[in-house]
């Protein structure tokens, strides 16, 4: 007996055998958005602060690579000490885990049958899969589901804090080659409009490198920079610092 199956939709979405998720990304990506966005909106309203003011462009210079440097290694040491804190953290739930599936693999079981009970699965099917996952990776199920440690969110600090590192340096970068190629009168105008372009084709690339909306990355990251360089131009046309 042949069954006839019904035509499919055409105006239904087609489903990819090979899905594209971006969670694999997400280490490295938030380092490196965060790090070239200080780079460019940090280095970027130094310079439009100093060059609001009277300084000589080659101290407007020399000032943008200190900071770059300054801001490089920062952005390293910070991330990477903050970085290694949640790597402790996660060590220590970890060994802890380990320990409690060795002494008390029953309440283990049992725990791990609540939360898959908790998701919506009947008692008895959260029953079968827990004790299932305890037979072949009970230290994965339990780290993954419990802990909500895997190998896309665990934290890696030295990636982190080498990517900051680059990133940062990398974005301060393109305000400096910004300042040295305009003359000094249009200096102001001419590394804060480069900075926001930068801002909006960084804020574009993170996006579509995560699988987001571009254009809202975009524009979320070239206000928030206008804002910090139009603030730090205020500041120093009112004070006439001079470094």
């Amino acid at each position: 007996m042949v069954v006839d199956t019904p035509p499919k939709d055409p105006s239904m979405p087609k489903h990819s055998a090979q899905e594209r998720h971006f969670m694999s990304r997400v280490g490295w990506l938030r380092a490196a958005v965060l790090g070239a966005n200080d780079g460019i909106i940090s280095v970027a309203s130094l310079i439009a602060g100093m060059a609001a003011t009277s300084s000589d462009k080659s101290t407007v210079v020399v000032t943008g690579v200190a900071a770059l440097v300054a801001g490089a290694l920062s952005m390293a040491a910070g991330e990477y000490v903050s970085v290694s804190s949640q790597a402790d953290t996660e060590r220590s739930d970890l060994a802890r885990e380990r320990q409690e599936l060795l002494e008390f693999p029953e309440a283990e079981l049992e725990e791990l049958t609540q939360i898959y009970v908790g998701r919506g699965l009947p008692r008895e099917l959260a029953e079968q899969v827990a004790a299932r996952l305890m037979e072949t990776d009970a230290f994965g199920a339990h780290a993954r589901d419990e802990l909500g440690i895997s190998e896309h969110t665990q934290a890696r600090p030295i990636q982190a804090a080498l990517t900051s590192a680059a990133t940062f340096a990398t974005g301060a970068a393109l305000p400096l080659v910004a300042l040295l190629l305009s003359p000094r009168p249009f200096a102001f105008w001419s590394v804060t409009a480069s900075a926001l372009v930068f801002l909006g084709i960084l804020g574009a690339i993170g996006a579509t490198a995560g699988g987001s909306v571009a254009w809202k990355a975009a524009a979320r990251v070239v206000f928030w920079g206008a804002l910090a360089m139009a603030v730090t131009a205020l500041v120093g046309r009112l004070f006439g610092a001079s470094v």
